[in-house]
């Protein structure tokens, strides 16, 4: 029997490339975005009748609820859900916006909330549900206090709650990936190290999905860097950002 699961914000990036990777390997997936037009031309590309797209908002905690209901009754339980919808805006203080905190907020993390809430109940024994975060949340980056503090929140929340959904039989995983090239990455003007095309960061997804760990993070030639920055002494960690702002 073909393994079902639901993506959140697949209608581009990471989303729509581990989308079109898991129904090729033949799961059934209902995929969710705000944008009935790219959903239908991702099922119109995988293979026929693999992939089933269901418009929603993350924002939006009672469609969110609605359509885990829908994809339920349609489809069946759950293996795997992946809230993956984000968002992502730099700034610097000198556009500091209360607003833009409260948006990126209100996707990148609460969205997911929205997303563990629905689904509570409708997963699959042994399923899992896994959380798009970001090496950007591991501290904090120059103009990237909205983001990097969204990030951080999904990290912790899911550290917190993963060991009772271990004590329910599920899964609860976090995926904390480098830059990847997408129209969200356009809006920076400097360097991203490690730039990785969507479709490579989806294969590094897909094979991290098919391993046990907490914590999948790619590219591994960035993320073991961030990892070793995340363990500096704050003293020498702001003296380093501090040198990136200048730069």
């Amino acid at each position: 029997m073909a393994e079902i699961g639901w993506i959140t914000g697949a209608g581009s990036g990471l989303g729509r490339e581990t989308a079109l990777r898991l129904a090729r390997r033949g799961w059934r997936l209902a995929v969710s975005g705000r944008n009935r037009e790219r959903l239908e031309a991702l099922a119109a590309e995988a293979p026929v009748g693999t992939i089933h797209p269901y418009v929603v908002d993350v924002t939006d905690r009672e469609a969110m609820e609605a359509a885990a209901a829908a994809i339920r009754e349609e489809m069946g339980p759950l293996d795997l859900a992946l809230f993956n919808a984000g968002d992502y805006e730099p700034m610097g203080l000198d556009q500091f916006d209360a607003d833009l905190f409260r948006r990126i907020m209100e996707v990148n993390y609460l969205g997911v909330i929205n997303g563990i809430q629905a689904v509570l109940g409708r997963m699959a024994p042994g399923g899992q549900v896994v959380l798009t975060a970001s090496v950007a949340g591991y501290r904090g980056l120059p103009r990237a206090a909205p983001y990097g503090a969204s990030k951080a929140a999904v990290i912790s929340m899911a550290e917190s709650l993963e060991p009772e959904f271990r004590a329910r039989g599920l899964r609860l995983r976090v995926v904390n990936p480098g830059f990847i090239r997408t129209p969200l990455t356009a809006k920076n003007d400097f360097h991203m190290p490690a730039l990785m095309e969507p479709g490579a960061a989806a294969d590094a997804l897909v094979a991290g999905l098919l391993g046990r760990g907490f914590e999948i993070h790619f590219p591994k030639r960035f993320t073991r860097v961030m990892k070793v920055l995340r363990c500096l002494p704050i003293r020498l960690y702001l003296a380093l950002t501090g040198r990136m702002l200048r730069g």
